[in-house]
């Protein structure tokens, strides 16, 4: 692992789970570790954790609820006001409600924050990340990719929503994928990189929509969080991956992910969605280019 004294990291949903294990990681190795996190009281407690437990205290806490485009931009605002560099990004936040639900932008919850908050923060973002090159975008999938579903007729699961969410979380991470493959296409040559990582079944808060009995039960026999952190931590530290892009992870290593994972014409498509969905257009994210 290199050494990560005055490289700033952020981390989204960072106070609990893989997150808060990730900052952990981070912060014991000397990063400035900025932790992004929707509840105050439970981020606060997790940023005062981080630091005792590191004797770091170089961890800040930003809050927003990355479910709203407008405080996703807002976040990205306060950072920059508050930072001058970002060496690593790390797109981790995750939910999976049991019904679907719609935010008050009118878009499904599931599809706003583990796809478009990873899409829109990133753009925000990329400016400050080009500057600080070379720089690493770090986006959390997941191996149920694999099963996951991409109908441009229904990217918002109005059609299919089922097993208490868990089929659409599949489908995200598969577009998470999919951005990360076409974000590292178009990043070429900039000293950006940008990987995609499973980070293994791990027991945390994510199953929390599961009934209670379930639940308890899942984070009682499953791997724990600080397993769940070592790709992710290897991704933002490891001298040996500082040129690697466009790759999928598991257990610290590459691996081949999923045919629809690798449909460059999909990629492409689901970016042009995300940009309207994002209200976003080339013009202001122009430091991007298409190979």
């Amino acid at each position: 692992m290199g050494d990560m004294t005055g490289k700033v990291v952020i981390i989204t949903g960072a106070n609990s789970g893989i997150g808060l294990a990730t900052a952990h990681g981070l912060a014991k190795q000397g990063a400035t570790v900025v932790m992004i996190c929707r509840n105050k009281d439970k981020g606060q407690a997790a940023q005062h954790e981080v630091q005792q437990t590191s004797g770091n205290p170089n961890v800040h806490l930003l809050m927003a609820d990355l479910s709203l485009q407008a405080q996703v931009r807002r976040v990205a605002d306060e950072f920059k006001a508050r930072f001058n560099r970002l060496d690593v990004l790390i797109n981790n936040a995750a939910i999976i409600p049991q019904k679907r639900e719609i935010t008050p932008d009118g878009i499904e919850t599931q599809f706003a924050v583990n796809h478009l908050s990873y899409f829109l923060l990133t753009h925000l973002l990329l400016d400050v990340l080009k500057a600080s090159a070379p720089a690493r975008i770090i986006n959390v999938a997941s191996n149920l990719h694999a099963t996951g579903k991409l109908d441009f007729d229904d990217l918002q699961s109005v059609k299919s929503y089922s097993m208490m969410g868990w089929a659409h979380y599949s489908s995200t991470k598969l577009y998470n994928m999919l951005f990360t493959f076409e974000l590292a296409r178009r990043l070429h040559g900039t000293q950006v990189t940008v990987n995609c990582l499973h980070p293994g079944v791990i027991g945390t808060n994510l199953s929390r929509t599961m009934p209670k009995f379930m639940h308890r039960v899942y984070l009682a026999v499953m791997p724990k969080p600080d397993d769940g952190a070592k790709t992710s931590v290897y991704l933002a530290t490891a001298p040996e991956v500082a040129s690697v892009t466009g790759k999928y992870f598991v257990d610290c290593k590459v691996k081949d992910s999923s045919p629809a994972s690798q449909d460059t014409a999909a990629a492409k498509r689901l970016w042009d969605i995300s940009m309207a969905a994002c209200k976003l257009s080339e013009v202001s994210t122009s430091v991007l280019q298409v190979v």
